[in-house]
């Protein structure tokens, strides 16, 4: 297959790395786990901030829901930004846009206030991901920048280990606010780490053009439409997960109790580290065998969401381990999605080909995560969560499941049918 691979600097291109490079690249990674805390900071706090708020189901699910909405809706405009601007000044500001969505969620008196503030969360951390993805694709050389995403991507999956585990426990010592507002302070302060360590070189002059033709142009490549794809189908089912459907499943559906449930979310943590360089190096070394890793990876995680789901009560605590390690799979799977993109993008379009991208699989994570919340309401009416209840609703994913994988067999013929060889 014939790709286009954007261009490097020439320490990229030599197959070396600059320390230079490596410390912006640390701390962008630092920056990153901190934004996971911030994602994912209602992770297992999911029936307390119903309690809190005194929500239903539905209405809890837009918490999540407003944050990724906002997180998708701007992976464009941040493509554009970090093209026109560089990654220090995105950074930044995305970081210190984080911690004052936490001020607001921490101090929020009602259920309005505190979907504001997860918007702002999702404002800010639009710009996280996608800049750490630009200093990869134009500072790594290429046999290293699959592995190198998906290191970076592992390694902010800390950050839910974090959320779920001390975090959680910190605002049951500390309440709500003081815990909200320590996390706050937390973010601003790698926001200053960022603005004093981070340098890049002048960023590559863009032609100023439109939202609507930037996206055109990068949509025109056949490989951006399979990356699309590929992060659409590959991110939901882990996503709502690990954002928030998760731990009720475990907890109210499934009878276990708050340490065994935290204790599944390491499991989804360190199955992640596990598998992130494995995949990344077939990434990088098998270029045309991407597709069919991706859909062996979504398959585990449709195979072991049946098994869960086949039992009339509760399932056996086993297979719950085997799900919450199938979920894993997702973060890795859907990295091999911007290896597609920056393989058939040139550089002055990268980042807004990762944009386009990125919101791929956050359109299909707020799908879901509103489906699941819609049925649990439905049957439940604002009552407990059932076993049953939560069956019929995690059955929301395979519709998705069903038109990703065809959509991405369809978009993996166009790229070949493109290509020469």
């Amino acid at each position: 297959m014939t790709r286009t691979v954007s261009q490097s600097s020439p320490a990229a291109r030599a197959g070396s790395l600059r320390i230079g490079v490596l410390v912006v690249w640390l701390v962008g990674v630092i920056a990153y786990v901190v934004s996971i805390v911030n994602r994912t900071s209602l992770a297992a706090l999911g029936l307390e901030a119903a309690d809190r708020f005194a929500i239903t189901a539905a209405t809890l699910s837009l918490l999540a829901v407003v944050q990724l909405a906002v997180y998708g809706a701007l992976q464009l405009p941040v493509g554009l930004l970090l093209d026109r601007f560089g990654v220090r000044t995105v950074l930044t500001v995305g970081m210190l846009v984080m911690a004052g969505a936490q001020v607001v969620l921490a101090l929020a008196p009602d259920i309005g206030v505190a979907i504001a503030g997860r918007l702002l969360m999702g404002a800010g951390e639009a710009a996280i991901f996608p800049g750490l993805l630009r200093v990869i694709g134009m500072r790594f050389p290429p046999r290293l920048a699959p592995t190198a995403v998906q290191v970076t991507g592992l390694t902010g999956q800390f950050g839910q280990i974090v959320s779920v585990v001390p975090f959680a426990a910190l605002v049951g010592v500390a309440g709500w606010v003081s815990a909200f507002l320590s996390l706050a302070g937390v973010t601003a302060l790698v926001a200053v780490l960022v603005a004093v360590v981070v340098r890049e070189r002048r960023p590559v002059a863009v032609e100023r053009t439109s939202v609507s033709r930037a996206v055109r142009e990068a949509w025109r490549s056949p490989g951006t439409r399979l990356a699309f794809w590929v992060h659409f189908v590959t991110s939901f089912s882990g996503n709502a997960f690990a954002l928030l459907w998760g731990f009720p499943f475990l907890v109210a559906g499934q009878g276990l109790d708050a340490a065994t449930a935290g204790g599944l979310f390491s499991v989804y943590v360190v199955c992640g580290i596990a598998f992130g360089p494995i995949v990344g190096a077939i990434s990088g070394r098998f270029p045309r065998a991407r597709t069919a890793l991706v859909l062996s990876l979504v398959g585990a995680q449709a195979v072991s969401w049946a098994a869960v789901l086949a039992f009339p009560d509760r399932a056996p605590l086993p297979l719950l381990v085997v799900l919450a390690a199938a979920m894993c799979v997702g973060g890795p799977a859907s990295m091999v999605a911007f290896d597609i993109a920056r393989d058939h993008n040139p550089r002055e379009r990268l980042s807004t080909a990762t944009g386009v991208v990125n919101g791929a699989g956050f359109l299909s994570s707020i799908l879901v995560i509103l489906l699941i919340g819609a049925v649990l309401t439905l049957q439940a009416g604002g009552g407990e969560y059932s076993p049953g209840a939560f069956r019929l609703a995690e059955l929301v994913q395979v519709p998705f499941w069903v038109a990703g994988i065809v959509l991405v067999l369809r978009a993996h013929r166009t790229v070949r049918a493109s290509s020469p060889d």
